[in-house]
């Protein structure tokens, strides 16, 4: 198999891995989790915070470590890290252990990302790295949808799950090490301390952070609104899943409409599908078909904007693609751990719509930043 090809697959198959299944299908079995160690709201929104807490310290810790050791080193420990913590998750007997657990499984997306970002660097042509890098990161979506299906088969037998997964991350872990290349461009001693804080890196950090906070409403509590607004049980809420992670897919295309509209155009259009993603699920007013609905537009736009914040991170420091991805997609995770908790505590403190509708709402702010840099906008 071509290099590319098999880099771009296994990197595919360890992002679903590390997304979907260690940090994002706690999301999907919250419910069971729920009855089974009777945790508040607040309570699964502090859990579901501590996954994102671990992968930004792991996304930063992995961004250094892939500059200076090599990405194989770095992508064969995500695997293994994921695998570790889904093991804890899988026989976790206590709400303490189990925040534990789900706070090292979330860690391990965080080891995964910058690794992969800067073996593409190294092995795919420079006119095809953004098209590599946005699938590569679509592969959360494949996760996604495999753990609905996983979900429905096992009737909610989350622990048995969770054993699962945690073979797959195994297998991963001896896929990178025999795929992923252990020198990068930035493999270096004099790759180090902070990027230069250009307009453009402050404006990434901005948006960034409102999205991925804005985005826990349904990555930490989508199973639960369902189960709520429309009394689905676990077969419901794997639909949800399947419907968010298939749409997912399409933020493979990411690079493509960068290049075709230019990176504000794009990154509007999919905070805003965003947005109507999370009302039409989390609402009320929402009916099966449009919860459904508003699970596809949610998965695709989530998928895509993760997409635009990698471009936007690695096109603004092309000598260090490691960093660049790192100052995204930690900015969103710090959002997340901000916004787990919070809406959790919206829910308990006002009502399930309100906390809906601020979520929504927190969505369109991220569009107030904008990227300056004239080779984002449309060729």
């Amino acid at each position: 198999m071509n290099p590319s090809l098999y880099l771009g697959a296994t990197g595919f198959g360890l992002i679903a891995v590390c997304y979907g299944f260690a940090r994002f299908a706690f999301g999907l079995f919250l419910p069971q989790i729920d009855a089974d160690l009777s945790l508040s709201s607040t309570i699964s929104g502090l859990i579901s915070g501590g996954a994102f807490l671990g992968y930004c310290v792991a996304i930063m810790l992995s961004a250094y470590l892939t500059e200076r050791i090599g990405a194989r080193a770095v992508a064969v420990a995500a695997a293994l890290v994921a695998a570790v913590g889904m093991v804890g998750i899988a026989a976790a007997p206590s709400p303490l252990l189990l925040a534990t657990a789900v706070m090292l499984a979330g860690s391990s997306t965080g080891l995964a990302s910058p690794p992969m970002a800067a073996a593409v660097a190294v092995i795919v042509r420079p006119d095809r790295q953004s098209l590599t890098n946005t699938i590569i990161n679509a592969g959360t979506s494949a996760g996604v949808v495999l753990s609905g299906p996983i979900a429905l088969m096992l009737g909610g037998q989350w622990r048995l799950a969770f054993a699962g997964f945690a073979a797959a991350a195994f297998i991963m872990a001896i896929a990178a090490a025999f795929s992923v290349p252990s020198k990068t461009k930035a493999t270096s001693k004099t790759a180090a301390g902070l990027p230069p804080f250009t307009s453009d890196i402050v404006r990434l950090i901005v948006a960034a952070f409102l999205m991925g906070a804005s985005s826990t409403a349904l990555w930490s509590f989508g199973g639960l609104l369902v189960s709520h607004q429309l009394g689905w049980n676990n077969t419901g809420a794997g639909l949800l899943w399947i419907n968010i992670g298939t749409a997912g897919i399409l933020g493979a295309a990411a690079g493509t409409l960068v290049t075709r509209f230019g990176l504000n155009f794009t990154h509007w259009c999919f905070l805003a599908a965003l947005a109507a993603g999370i009302i039409l699920v989390g609402t009320s007013l929402t009916t099966p078909l449009l919860a459904l609905l508003g699970g596809m537009l949610f998965g695709a736009a989530y998928i895509m904007l993760t997409g635009v914040y990698l471009i936007w991170g690695v096109s603004t420091l092309p000598d260090r693609p490691a960093t660049g991805l790192m100052i995204g997609f930690l900015t969103i995770a710090i959002g997340q751990t901000v916004g787990a908790p919070l809406f959790g505590l919206l829910m308990d403190q006002l009502n399930i719509d309100y906390a809906v509708t601020i979520f929504a709402c927190l969505t369109f702010t991220a569009g107030l930043a904008s990227v300056s840099n004239a080779k984002h906008q449309a060729a």
